[in-house]
C-alpha cells in the first residue's frame, strides 16, 4: 500500500505505541512546561470589565533542554501566556516589562539568521523605546496579530518600537475597533532577526474578540477550548524514527538546519510540537490528553503559533476522519451576511504558521478511541519536514470537566458592516510581488540562504528597516496584490493591520465569503510554465491602517532572514498620488 494511503492507520498505531511511555519533564520554575502525555491545561482567561482590560506581563527567558532557550509571558502570580478576552470598543492597557537576561544560547538548533547577524541596528542606549529601532537578542516588543490597530507606538508598531531590559514597564494602550470581527487573534514579539527563536521558545498567547455567537448562531452556548499549538527545537534530534513508522529515505537537512521535506509523510520532523505547552516530542509523539463528555459538541479555537510548522488538523475515531464544522478563520466568521448560521464541514483543516481556525467538534462515544492529529503537509523540495503525528487523545467520560469558558446563548446580531463588502469593490490598481531565495554561496548548497519578498521590477534585497517602505498607498484605496512564489518551498504571506480577500489561486477564481490575514502561496516545482501565485484584494479603507507596517512570510526563520518589507498608508487627504509604479 502506498505510504500516503497508510498514513492515517499508522498515526493510530503511533498513538497506541506511545500510550504507555514513561513521562518526565521539568514542571516547576520560570517558564515551566508540563510533562509529555499530560492533560491539556487551559490558558488563564483575563476578561475585560466595564470596557477595560488591564494586564501586567513580564517577558522572561530561561535555559531550556540541550542549550535551547525558553521564553514566556508571565503574570505577577507566575501564570504563563494568558488568553486576553475583549469586546469591540474595549480598552486594553497592557504593561510589558522586558526581563530578558541574555542572547539565545549557542547550543540551540535554531540559529540567529545570518541576515540578522549582519543587519545594521542602532546602538542600544537609554532613550525612547518608541524610536530606538534596536533589533537585538534582548530587545522586545508586541505584535497583536490580526487586529486592526493603528501602527503607532504604544499600539501595534514593530519597526521602531524596541523595549530594552533596562527600560521601565512599557505601556500598550489601545481601543479595540467597534467593527473588529469576533474571533481568535494572538500576541507575540516581533523583533526582526530574533522573532523565530523567541516564538519557538514559547513567546505567544491567544487574544479573543468576543461575540462569535452573534455572528454565527450555531456556536451559541457551546463550551469552548483554546488550543495553542507551538513548535520548538527537537528534544531528541539524534533519535532514530519510531519502529511503528515505515522506513523512509535518508533524512536530509535543509539550509535552515532543519529536517528537509522527504515527501513521505514520515521521518524526523523539522520541529517538535506542543499543545498548550504539553510537548509531543519526536520520535514516539506521546500525545497530550483531552477529556470530553460523550458526544458533546464544543467550539475549538486553534492557534498555530508555530514559527515554521504547518498544521493539517483532523480528528479520528478509530482511524476514521470526523467532520469539523469551521465557523471562523483568522479571527473572521466565515458566513456571508445572508446566512448567519453557516458552518463549513471538512474532515481536515490546513493551518499555516500564524493562522487560526475555529471549528465545532463532536466528542466520541464512550469507549471509542479518538485522536487529534496533524497530517503531513507537502512544503516543497526546499521546505521543512512536517510529517503525520499525533497531538492529543480524546477520551469520552461522563464526568469529564467542562471547559472553563462557554459562549453566551444570547444571539443579538452584530451591527451591519460600515463599509461595502470587499469583494464588491473594484481595485484601483494591481501590484505584483514575489517570494524568492538565494544561496549566499551558489557553489555550496549548504550555505546560508537569503530570503526576499520583492515588488516586481525591483532587485531582490533583504529587509532593511532604514530603507523605508517598498509600497505607498492611500487610505481609502482597495488594491489587488498578486503574490508569486519563485522558490521551491511553501511560504505563508501575512500583512499587519488588515485582512484581505483571496480572489484567485494560481489563476483559479476563489469565492470565499470571508477575509484572512495569512495565506499559503504554493511552491514552484520547476515544471509549470508560470510561477504559482495568489491574488489578494487588499483593504486599505480603514483609517486605523494609516502608518507604516510590515508584510512578510510568517515562517519566522524566513522573516528573520530578510523576507519582509514595509507598506506605508498615507491619509486620504495626503497631497500627491500613491506610488503606482506597479500599476497594471
Amino acid at each position: 500500500m502506498p505510504l500516503h494511503q497508510r498514513s492515517l492507520s499508522l498515526l493510530y498505531l503511533l498513538w497506541l505505541a506511545a500510550a504507555g511511555l514513561a513521562r518526565g519533564e521539568e514542571t516547576v520554575g520560570v517558564c515551566p512546561r508540563p510533562a509529555p502525555g499530560s492533560a491539556v491545561p487551559e490558558p488563564r482567561d483575563l476578561r475585560s470589565h466595564d470596557g477595560v482590560l488591564k494586564v501586567d506581563l513580564t517577558f522572561r527567558n530561561v535555559p531550556g533542554p540541550k542549550g535551547s532557550k525558553r521564553y514566556c509571558y508571565l503574570l505577577p502570580d507566575g501564570t504563563q501566556s494568558p488568553t486576553l478576552r475583549l469586546h469591540p470598543g474595549d480598552l486594553l492597557i497592557l504593561h510589558l516589562k522586558n526581563a530578558l537576561s541574555d542572547a539565545p544560547s549557542a547550543g540551540s538548533t535554531t540559529p540567529v539568521s545570518t541576515h540578522a547577524a549582519h543587519m545594521h541596528t542602532p546602538a542600544v542606549a537609554a532613550g525612547d523605546p518608541c524610536t530606538s529601532g534596536a533589533m537585538t537578542p534582548t530587545a522586545t516588543n508586541l505584535h497583536f496579530h490580526g487586529l486592526t490597530v493603528p501602527p503607532v507606538c504604544h499600539q501595534d508598531e514593530v519597526v521602531t518600537t524596541s523595549i530594552q531590559p533596562q527600560d521601565p514597564p512599557f505601556e500598550y494602550r489601545f481601543r479595540v475597533p467597534q467593527g473588529e470581527p469576533p474571533g481568535l487573534y494572538w500576541y507575540h514579539p516581533h523583533i526582526h532577526g530574533f522573532s523565530s527563536v523567541e516564538v519557538q521558545g514559547g513567546a505567544s498567547g491567544a487574544l479573543i474578540i468576543e461575540g462569535l455567537e452573534r455572528a454565527n448562531h450555531a456556536v451559541a452556548g457551546l463550551p469552548e477550548r483554546v488550543l495553542v499549538i507551538r513548535d520548538q527545537d527537537l528534544v531528541n534530534p539524534d533519535a532514530p524514527p519510531s519502529k511503528s513508522e515505515p522506513v523512509v529515505p535518508k533524512m536530509l537537512i535543509d539550509r535552515d538546519g532543519d529536517s528537509a521535506n522527504n515527501g513521505t509523510g514520515f521521518g524526523r520532523p523539522a520541529k517538535d510540537l506542543s499543545v498548550n505547552f504539553v510537548p509531543i516530542p519526536y520520535p514516539d509523539y506521546p500525545p497530550a490528553s483531552l477529556a470530553m463528555k460523550p458526544g458533546e459538541r464544543q467550539l475549538w479555537r486553534v492557534l498555530n503559533s508555530s514559527a515554521v510548522t504547518y498544521l493539517n488538523l483532523a480528528v479520528l475515531f478509530r482511524r476514521a476522519p470526523q467532520p469539523l464544522g469551521i465557523v471562523a478563520i483568522d479571527g473572521v466568521p466565515i458566513h456571508s451576511a445572508a446566512d448567519a448560521a453557516a458552518v463549513e464541514w471538512q474532515d481536515h483543516i490546513g493551518v499555516p504558521p500564524g493562522a487560526r481556525v475555529e471549528f465545532i467538534v463532536t466528542g466520541p462515544p464512550l469507549g471509542m478511541p479518538a485522536l487529534l492529529v496533524t497530517r503531513t503537509v507537502d512544503t516543497g523540495q526546499g521546505g521543512e519536514n512536517d510529517p503525520n503525528r499525533a497531538l492529543a487523545t480524546i477520551t469520552a467520560a461522563a464526568d469529564a470537566p467542562e471547559p472553563v469558558a462557554t459562549l453566551p446563548t444570547a444571539t443579538a446580531p452584530l451591527p451591519a458592516p460600515a463599509r461595502p463588502w470587499l469583494g464588491d469593490v473594484a481595485p484601483v490598481r494591481v501590484r505584483k510581488l514575489y517570494f524568492s531565495e538565494k544561496l549566499s554561496d551558489p557553489q555550496n548548497p549548504n550555505s546560508a540562504t537569503a530570503f526576499y519578498i520583492t515588488v516586481d521590477g525591483k532587485e531582490p534585497a533583504p529587509f532593511d528597516p532604514a530603507a523605508g517602505p517598498d509600497i505607498v498607498v492611500h487610505q481609502g484605496d482597495v488594491e489587488d496584490w498578486i503574490i508569486e512564489n519563485r522558490s521551491t518551498e511553501l511560504h505563508a504571506f501575512h500583512i499587519h493591520q488588515l485582512h484581505f480577500l483571496v480572489v484567485d489561486w494560481s489563476g483559479i477564481p476563489v469565492h470565499e465569503p470571508f477575509l484572512r490575514d495569512t495565506v499559503n502561496v504554493p511552491y514552484f516545482n520547476g515544471r509549470t510554465l508560470q510561477y504559482p501565485s495568489v491574488r489578494l484584494r487588499m483593504d486599505f479603507r480603514d483609517p486605523d491602517s494609516v502608518g507604516t507596517f510590515p508584510y512578510h512570510c510568517h515562517l519566522l526563520e524566513h522573516e528573520d532572514g530578510g523576507m519582509m518589507a514595509l507598506v506605508r498608508v498615507v491619509p486620504a487627504s495626503h497631497e500627491g498620488h500613491a506610488d503606482a509604479t506597479q500599476d497594471r
